[in-house]
């Protein structure tokens, strides 16, 4: 399954902002939750696609995590591995970050699309 490709909905090169609010967009999720995702999205959806696209890929990414992390809560078992969310978490959303940095659509594996 290939998670990065070039992204059909660029027209036009990103400008170095949008390129850095779409980097933000990743990796202020690690430290912020959804949030990060969520204002940036809502800000720049109609004014980027390229930023729209990665704010509501990290968006839907962490819906996702926080589901996980929940259902895992509710079982007994499931509270040992409740660091697994939070390391995989960490490597894809750095790998997202620099597919961004590189102009590069990134589709995260195994994420529910909420936000479409």
């Amino acid at each position: 399954m290939n998670s990065t490709s070039e992204s059909s909905s660029l027209t036009r090169t990103p400008t170095q902002d949008e390129r850095t609010l779409a980097i933000l967009s990743h990796i202020l999720s690690i430290f912020f939750w959804i949030f990060p995702s969520l204002i940036i999205y809502l800000v720049r959806k109609d004014d980027s696609p390229f930023v729209a696209e990665h704010a509501r890929e990290s968006l839907n990414f962490q819906i996702t995590m926080t589901l996980l992390s929940i259902a895992l809560t509710i079982t007994l078992i499931g509270i040992i591995f409740l660091w697994v969310p939070a390391v995989i978490d960490l490597i894809l959303c750095i790998v997202a970050s620099i597919k961004a940095g590189e102009l590069k659509s990134y589709r995260y594996p195994f994420s529910w699309r909420i936000i479409k």
